[in-house]
């Protein structure tokens, strides 16, 4: 079990990105939220596998159909035990 926060730069805000996250983490069986920060970046944090956490953070650095991900911050935490995937 691992966990990553994850701040996506660029045109990101307004191109359904925070759906599309909710969408491919819950396939991927990650827990964790995502939401819109006030300088027009997307920040999420994902909890789970290994490979579910960084199947996340690969689609983080694309992001879906008219975004466009200039800059993409991942730092490692300390796993909570989180459970479900939340739009905030």
């Amino acid at each position: 079990m691992i966990r990553r926060r994850v701040i996506a730069s660029g045109r990101v805000q307004g191109v359904f990105f925070r759906d599309s996250v909710r969408r491919e983490a819950e396939a991927a069986g990650v827990a964790g939220w995502v939401k819109n920060r006030g300088d027009g970046d997307v920040e999420a944090v994902f909890e789970g596998e290994e490979g579910a956490v960084n199947r996340m953070i690969d689609f983080c650095r694309g992001g879906p159909g008219d975004a466009d991900v200039e800059n993409l911050e991942v730092t490692d935490e300390d796993p909570e035990g989180m459970s479900g995937f939340e739009v905030t």
